[in-house]
């Protein structure tokens, strides 16, 4: 299952290496990329690639939701008992598919793709993306592989759970641990990014990170907990302090510093900890709303969405646990 945003120049490619792999497998598959609202001629190629094979499939969402829910899309339609997610951007090989699949037989439901050190990415991405695992882990009890990012199999069982998770701000990665079984990992080289920038920006990753950790973690909430204990217990000192000066000593002297001083401290803590309580009312709010995770624009199988331009699309984003799927390999 591949989500793809803007990735008209690599689609052709991936999907080529990907039928070398999956025929050389000797079991059924079928292909799903998900446009999930480019700006390009990706879902021109995906059409024209999925009129000369049959066995891939592309899905047409009305906008851009988002990299998880694109991932969420694909799995929704994916049959197959194995489930493999991985990005069109060819920096997941496909060449890794065997051995990942292999460790599926040995009776594993999920199996990372986790980056070898060799790792193709600066020096700073890599540490930073080792920093948010790391901490990470210890706020959580997710125990997330280093290195793991989307590119995994998952069984019908896991599939199916995930899809029962009615969250929208999703952090799969975190979900697919959570969710338990036996799980296992295998290493490749990530490959340079073959066409094209990616739209992965300092502040998406830190608002995927915070996610992440919101999604698994309530310590946000302890630490604005502890932020006002803290200022609490230094404001008593502080008044202890004062009324000392002011009956033992003649020289207590009405000042605006240490006043503005503890105003400022008090103000700034108060804004910290109402901001943190306020990202999780908002998380809050967005679930209650009970909105589809997204919406099918076209389907090059017809059996979702509408052609462009002829009426709405319906919506998508509840499927029943257990739908029946057939014994073959999705990606």
């Amino acid at each position: 299952m591949c989500p793809a945003y803007d990735e008209a120049k690599n689609l052709p490619v991936l999907v080529q290496r990907l039928r070398t792999v999956l025929d050389a497998l000797g079991r059924p598959w079928e292909i799903v990329v998900v446009d999930d609202g480019s700006g390009d001629q990706s879902w021109f190629e995906i059409t024209r690639l999925a009129q000369e094979d049959s066995r891939v499939r592309g899905l047409r969402l009305a906008r851009n939701f988002g990299h998880q829910i694109a991932i969420t899309a694909g799995m929704y339609v994916a049959g197959g008992r194995y489930v493999i997610t991985m990005d069109s951007d060819l920096q997941h090989p496909p060449e890794a598919i065997p051995e990942i699949v292999a460790r599926a037989d040995e009776g594993h439901s999920v199996v990372y793709a986790v980056r070898s050190k060799s790792d193709v990415e600066s020096r700073a991405k890599v540490l930073g993306a080792r920093c948010f695992y790391v901490l990470l882990n210890r706020l959580t009890r997710l125990d997330l592989p280093v290195g793991a990012a989307d590119f995994r199999l998952m069984t019908r069982p896991v599939v199916d759970v995930l899809l029962a998770m009615p969250e929208r701000h999703r952090f799969l990665r975190g979900m697919t641990r959570w969710v338990g079984y036996s799980q296992a990992t295998v290493s490749y080289d990530r490959a340079p990014r073959a066409h094209g920038r990616t739209t992965y920006s300092v502040g998406r990753m830190l608002r995927f990170a915070f996610d992440a950790i919101a999604g698994f973690s309530a310590f946000p909430l302890r630490v604005a907990s502890y932020l006002g204990f803290g200022v609490s217990g230094l404001g008593s000192l502080y008044l202890l302090y004062v009324l000392a000066v002011r009956v033992f000593s003649a020289t207590a002297v009405p000042g605006w510093t240490s006043v503005l001083a503890a105003v400022l401290v008090l103000g700034g803590v108060q804004l910290v900890c109402i901001g943190i309580v306020g990202q999780y009312l908002g998380r809050v709010y967005d679930e209650v709303k009970h909105r589809p995770l997204f919406m099918v624009w076209e389907d090059t199988r017809g059996e979702l969405g509408v052609e462009a331009g002829r009426g709405h699309a319906p919506l998508v984003g509840h499927r029943a646990v257990g739908v029946p799927f057939s014994d073959q390999l999705s990606v």
